[in-house]
């Protein structure tokens, strides 16, 4: 009959060593880059905001500027990734 050998306790020095590696850092979350469009694009895109301003008012006459300058500020904010400046 074989005999069992019984492991002998740990002591400080049969304790093994942890080796931890070093965490790298959490990649950086940074905001989406600017959407990079033609100006000919961007132009369609505001003109195109500006006409269903306007078709949402009924196409009241006398408003065409503010509808105008409020697709612009969509579309940009819209461009820069974020939504301020739109309207909620």
């Amino acid at each position: 009959m074989a005999s069992r050998r019984i492991p002998e306790p740990l002591t400080p020095s049969r304790t093994p060593k942890l080796v931890t590696a070093p965490v790298p850092p959490a990649p950086r979350k940074s905001s989406p880059a600017p959407a990079v469009i033609s100006g000919e694009t961007r132009h369609a895109m505001i003109a195109e905001s500006a006409y269903l301003r306007a078709e949402q008012r009924g196409f009241a006459p006398g408003r065409e500027t503010e509808d105008w300058l409020a697709a612009e500020a969509e579309v940009d904010a819209l461009l820069r990734g974020s939504r301020r400046g739109a309207p909620q």
